[in-house]
């Protein structure tokens, strides 16, 4: 290590705060890479007596600097918490397993028993549950009380990792007459989707003590949040329940509903952005009748609550009298509605309650509309397990046209059902990781060569087909990654392509940039962020265009915020060309 950067490290070390058991390098950007350059941080590891917490937020860990410190770790039995979110900025997803497995061998050789784990801001992917997996089923998590893991971008398969973790634990501690007491979990912005979310449910269910539970920005769908909702009845000590930006619809408010009226000790609930709407909002109101007595906080906020159903929810609370913050902004009250809610919070003298109406969507659309569309989305909910059910079966079996009568197969008869061929314009229709793979080898030469380069929509379009099977498995990728590069490469490289135009039509697309056309964006980001973290890689693509691409990315946009991990993946790329 060069002397000024030794001169720097002593620096920042010399900031490092101490007391109380504990000791902080929070916010000190060091980067320790090597061996060498955690000595410092080592010997101030060794030099303390009587370690009960360590943070290490704010900092950049490699996975050789992770073993040493490991190392000095093993000696550290009275160790309980460990602060270690945002502590792999920059580092490749591959670096961070290991190093989580490092420190977390280090606590179980250490016969640590841990209170609170943070590993929040810590973009590992469902890989980088594997590197703390060991731990959480070890003795060292038998005590443990707080987890959290926001931001983490674990997808469906990390949040079945983490639940298949929690369970084991649960079932370890209680065979040695100490269950494990979970009060704490924290998981926004992962992505856990249904699958996730219901896993996680599960574990919930059986461990029975959670205070709290955050879980914003998920992409919950109402069979995630109904799997929540029977877990959370069984947790009776519940206070704080945090769904924030999720969609529950009527079915899944109503579910939820059902279990406000089971718990007793409820303080915050937060469900704003989650599309409760007005069927689900009276469904809430008659809950909070029956109980809720010491509720302090209640966010509907943006939900497409109508005026009447607002006022419901207004007169329930009347016995609240521990009420410090009722939040119904962005919801579709109109002028007249929103005095009528300010008058009736007014007769229970609540009024200071009330949070800013200032977002106020109006009066719109009659109970009629409302229905068609809870109906048709129930229809498209509908439509998508009817999806993912077809495309497991092709996963197995293959497809069967579904204008021809099936074939019986006898049990006798194991001739495979062969899978009919898939060409270019049906894939690009109707995207799918199958159809994708089927195309076969040449897949990537197929799409380049029938895609017109020289409409810059159409590559466009293609592009985001293309992007939208992304799924973080190696074949699929693999194919993503290579059409990908196929179509890029070939509409960069001509004269004609007009980089900036075709920029811009893919931020409008993706909903970043506003259009005078009615288009609608894609429903997802995450295949396409993604895939443009490969394309800004590569020399095809067009380095001036990469300032442009991280300002829009770097925006607030809900949408956005619903794949933090694929942005944040995004956002360290560029940055680092």
């Amino acid at each position: 290590m060069a002397s000024e950067d030794i001169a720097k490290l002593a620096e920042s070390l010399a900031k490092t705060k101490v007391g109380g058991g504990q000791l902080s390098f929070k916010g000190q950007s060091l980067k320790l890479n090597t061996a060498e350059d955690a000595e410092e941080v080592i010997k101030q590891i060794e030099e303390f007596d009587g370690l009960e917490a360590l943070r290490l937020e704010g900092n950049t860990v490699g996975v050789e600097a992770a073993k040493v410190i490991a190392k000095a770790l093993e000696k550290k039995s009275e160790l309980k918490r460990c602060h270690w979110s945002d502590m792999f900025t920059g580092r490749l997803r591959s670096e961070i397993p290991p190093a989580l497995i490092s420190l977390g061998d280090a606590l179980i050789t250490a016969g640590a028993q841990l209170v609170e784990l943070d590993l929040s801001d810590n973009a590992f992917g469902p890989d980088g549950v594997r590197g703390f997996e060991a731990l959480l089923k070890s003795p060292a998590c038998y005590t443990l009380q707080e987890l959290k893991l926001n931001n983490c971008g674990m997808g469906i398969g990390g949040g079945k990792i983490l639940a298949a973790a929690l369970k084991e634990c649960h079932r370890k501690s209680s065979a040695q007459g100490k269950p494990l007491a979970l009060k704490i979990f924290v998981a926004g912005r992962n992505r856990l989707e249904n699958d996730g979310a219901t896993a996680l449910a599960e574990a919930f269910g059986i461990i029975g003590t959670l205070e709290e539970v955050h879980m914003p920005q998920n992409g919950i769908n109402h069979p995630g949040i109904t799997a929540l909702a029977q877990a959370f009845a069984i947790n009776s000590l519940l206070k704080v329940i945090n769904l924030n930006d999720n969609t529950f619809t009527e079915k899944g408010a109503v579910a939820m509903a059902e279990t406000l009226k089971a718990l007793r000790q409820v303080e915050v609930i937060n469900f704003g952005d989650c599309l409760v709407r007005s069927k689900g909002a009276l469904a809430i109101a008659d809950a909070l009748k029956e109980g809720l007595h010491k509720l302090k906080e209640l966010n509907l906020s943006f939900c497409e609550i109508k005026r009447d159903a607002a006022l419901s929810v207004a007169e329930a609370i009347e016995d609240k009298v521990e009420l410090e913050k009722l939040d119904l902004n962005g919801n579709c009250l109109g002028e007249e509605g929103c005095e009528q809610l300010q008058e009736i919070l007014e007769g229970f003298n609540m009024a200071t309650v009330l949070g800013s109406l200032s977002d106020d969507e109006g009066e719109e659309e009659d109970e009629e509309e409302e229905e068609e569309e809870e109906e048709e989305e129930e229809e498209e909910e509908e439509e998508e397990e009817e999806v993912e059910q077809q495309q497991l079966k092709e996963r197995g079996q293959g497809e069967q046209d579904s204008m021809t009568p099936k074939k019986i197969i006898s049990s006798q008869d194991s001739t495979p059902v062969p899978s009919p061929p898939v060409d270019v314009a049906t894939f690009l229709a109707f995207p799918s990781p199958e159809k994708l793979l089927r195309l076969g080898p040449k897949c990537s030469v197929l799409i380049a060569q029938q895609t017109d380069t020289s409409d810059v929509e159409k590559v466009v379009t293609a592009l985001l087909r293309i992007s939208s099977v992304f799924k973080d498995e190696a074949p699929v990728k693999t194919a993503v990654h290579e059409t990908t590069d196929a179509l890029m490469k070939k509409a960069f490289s001509s004269a004609t392509f007009n980089s900036d135009a075709f920029i811009t039509r893919l931020l409008i697309h993706m909903g970043l940039l506003k259009s005078e056309e009615k288009i609608k964006a894609v429903p997802s980001l995450y295949g396409i962020l993604m895939t443009l973290n490969h394309v800004v890689q590569q020399d095809y693509f067009p380095k001036s265009l990469a300032p442009v691409l991280s300002a829009f990315v770097t925006k607030p946009n809900r949408a956005l915020d619903s794949c933090s991990f694929a942005r944040h993946m995004l956002l360290q790329t560029l940055h680092q060309l």
